[in-house]
Order: C-alpha cells, then sequence, then structure tokens
C-alpha cells in the first residue's frame, strides 16, 4: 500500500521540531540564565554606590527579565523545567565566585573584569539561543517572532553595554602604578 500525499504537488512541508532536543536546548539556555543572573545580582552587589552598578543596575533588569521570558517560551512550547539544570547553573556560578584573582583578602580589579568578560560571554549565548527561537518561528506558530526579534536586539545592546564596560575596567586592573 502506498502513502497517499496531502501536500499539494511542489509544496513543501514545514519539517517538525523535534521536542525532545529543543527541551534540552532550552534546559541548557535557562542553567545558564540562571547562572547569568546570579552573576550580575553578584557584581552589582560588589559593586554598589559606583558608577559600575549605575550602568549595570538596568542590564541587570533586563537579564532577569530575559530568563523569565525563556521560562515563558518554554511553557508555551510545553518543554518542562529540569530542576536538576537549573540547579547545576547556581551551583557553578557560585563555584565560579571562588576563583583567585590575586588578592584573597579583598575583591580584586581583575574579579569585575573577568566577571564582566563571563557575562558578555553569556549574553552573546543568550542572543545565539534567541535566534535560534527566531529560526524556529518560521515553522512554529507557538513562537512570536517579533518578540524574538526584540530579544535579539536587546541582548545586542547588553553586549554592547557590557563590552564598553570591559573596556573601562581593563584600564581600571592593569593602570600603571
Amino acid at each position: 500500500m502506498t502513502e497517499q500525499r496531502t501536500d499539494p504537488p511542489g509544496a513543501r512541508r514545514a519539517p517538525a521540531t523535534d521536542m525532545s532536543l529543543l527541551g534540552v536546548y532550552l534546559n541548557d539556555h535557562l542553567a545558564g540564565a540562571t547562572a547569568g543572573t546570579a552573576r550580575i545580582r553578584h557584581l552589582l552587589r560588589s559593586c554598589r554606590g559606583t558608577a559600575l552598578a549605575d550602568t549595570l543596575a538596568p542590564v541587570a533588569a533586563e537579564i532577569a527579565e530575559d530568563r523569565a521570558s525563556l521560562l515563558h517560551i518554554m511553557r508555551r512550547l510545553d518543554v518542562p523545567v529540569r530542576r536538576y539544570k537549573v540547579y547545576a547553573g547556581r551551583a557553578v556560578e557560585q563555584m565560579a565566585r571562588l576563583k583567585s584573582n590575586g588578592s584573597l583578602v579583598r575583591r580584586s580589579p581583575l574579579s569585575t573584569l573577568w566577571e564582566l568578560e563571563a557575562l558578555s560571554l553569556g549574553v552573546e549565548g543568550k542572543s545565539s539561543g534567541w535566534q535560534t527561537l527566531r529560526d524556529l518561528a518560521a515553522t512554529d506558530t507557538r513562537l512570536d517572532a517579533r518578540h524574538l526579534d526584540d530579544l535579539v536586539e536587546r541582548a545586542r545592546r547588553q553586549r554592547a553595554t557590557l563590552e564598553e564596560l570591559r573596556r573601562d575596567q581593563v584600564r581600571v586592573a592593569f593602570r600603571e602604578t
């Protein structure tokens, strides 16, 4: 027995999204978003009362909103949250705080530089995740393409802000004495 095609001749079928792989992918991004949210909050506490904190505060709020957006998208796609990955993201962020940066007693300027670089890498990864979902929005009506475009653009702005702050911190960390 031959399978009957219901598509008109020449029509292309949209490929189905592999939801099990997408679930792994989104949960990995959620772990990263959890770590990034904790990292920027820690950095804000560490530099409270400075111009750096003033510039970072709106970025921190957006990063937290982006994590909430990811959770919303996961719910729309019926992707369950894998709590162990969220916990792993928190654990990795906590362990990263143990990194020695040349000063045991007080905070080193290298700590801030390293944290800004880590955040920048995280935002770059987040941007790629949003772009992946944007690409999938072409065939999955549960994904809002315009909202994903906004998230990609916001990540681009966050990355630019973090890069500016990173460059400023290079001058602070490696200034001549």
